[in-house]
């Protein structure tokens, strides 16, 4: 007799454009909602994900409603993957603490403890371990009764084309769980060429008529004469003196040499941001043509398929939303290792929580508000 799978549904809470998602569902896990205040990404999670959208504010949502979405007889996973910007090393010392987005992780806290799912997960920027608020988080996680681990995951190690590092959290009520480790060795990481070399080249200022994510930002004279002068891996101290911007020449400003450069061919990339598509914000230049990256290659480098859909068809290909929605994304590939993990995880455990452990029962759907998808706004 065949052993029965126990099925796991999630619900992705910030989904942006579903690279969460997407990996959970790679792995074989059911999403059963995303949920975003962002209304552009509205299309691209229910056209990849094919899963329902729901534009809602996390700090209002009700947690009653919330645990309607899971259908019965599943282990319940919720993804809080919150805004990591307040927490980002990029910010560079700055005091974000005042920000609107650092209450968010305590929002994911709140759904948790009401909702109590079987599985938690989290993503975010490294630096989010040391801060007050994640320390908080984890405590109450514990407190409740979850088993709870997290660790810094280097994304190459998992795949991912790309120099990027995040904290991974996973929390469970059925037993002890861990953050998979990374089984892709050194040697082996997906470099630049084995995912952005065969697509059509263009000039600055270019797009690819069959695929109109694939669009390069057009650059001015004198970038144009920087990138021509740089070299894949190298950095703006390669140029002559009279192509160095005064921001280069000022001692405060000459430490900073992975800007206004090219990947190099070899290697993963660098970090993905929401700036990937500007020569000058990174070392975002092509490692071969005369170009920063397109919208299509930042999206490949961050792991998604190319067949990922961003923008429908009727709307223009923008760079700074996309941008945005492409440098905020989980790693499909790294989801899709976490979202392994957990199935490998429920399986072991036959997905039984413990009597110790167990939530009170979800109020039936009648008796609760309901949320209303994209989907169901349209029909």
């Amino acid at each position: 007799m065949a052993v029965r799978t126990t099925k796991i549904s999630a619900i992705d809470l910030f989904c942006g454009v579903g690279g969460l998602s997407y990996g959970l569902q790679e792995a074989g896990i059911d999403v059963v909602a995303g949920i975003d205040i962002d209304p552009t990404c509205d299309y691209p999670y229910r056209t990849n994900v094919r899963a329902p959208f729901y534009k809602e504010d996390v700090c209002e949502l009700d947690a009653d409603a919330l645990a309607a979405l899971w259908p019965k007889d599943s282990v319940r996973l919720l993804a809080g993957c919150a805004p990591c910007q307040p927490f980002s090393s990029y910010r560079r010392g700055a005091d974000t603490s005042q920000e609107a987005q650092w209450p968010l992780v305590d929002e994911v806290r709140r759904l948790v403890e009401d909702t109590k799912p079987e599985i938690v997960t989290m993503e975010n920027v490294p630096r989010i371990g040391s801060t007050p608020i994640f320390k908080a988080f984890v405590a109450k996680l514990r407190e409740i009764g979850y088993s709870v681990h997290f660790e810094s995951c280097y994304c190459p190690a998992y795949g991912v084309p790309q120099h990027r590092r995040r904290m991974v959290l996973v929390a469970s009520l059925l037993g002890e769980i861990r953050v998979p480790k990374g089984e892709v060795a050194s040697t082996d990481y997906v470099t630049v060429q084995q995912v952005i070399r065969d697509l059509s080249p263009l000039g600055h200022g270019e797009a690819d008529p069959s695929d109109r994510l694939h669009k390069s930002r057009t650059l001015t004279p004198v970038n144009l004469e920087r990138i021509r002068s740089s070299t894949p891996g190298g950095t703006w101290q390669d140029w002559r003196e009279d192509l160095r911007a005064p921001c280069h020449r000022r001692s405060s400003g000459s430490t900073f040499r992975n800007v206004y450069a090219r990947m190099a061919w070899d290697e993963p990339s660098p970090t993905i941001t929401t700036l990937s598509y500007n020569y000058g914000a990174g070392r975002f230049g092509h490692p071969e043509q005369d170009r920063a990256i397109t919208l299509r290659e930042a999206a490949i480098l961050q792991s998604f398929p190319r067949h990922y859909e961003f923008v429908a068809p009727e709307d223009p290909v923008q760079f700074a939303p996309l941008g945005r929605l492409i440098g905020n994304a989980v790693p499909p590939q790294l989801a899709k290792a976490v979202g392994q993990a957990i199935v490998n995880h429920v399986e072991a455990t036959g997905g039984r929580v413990t009597k110790a452990r167990r939530r009170t029962t979800v109020p039936p759907k009648s008796d609760v508000p309901s949320l209303q998808s994209s989907r169901d706004r349209v029909g």
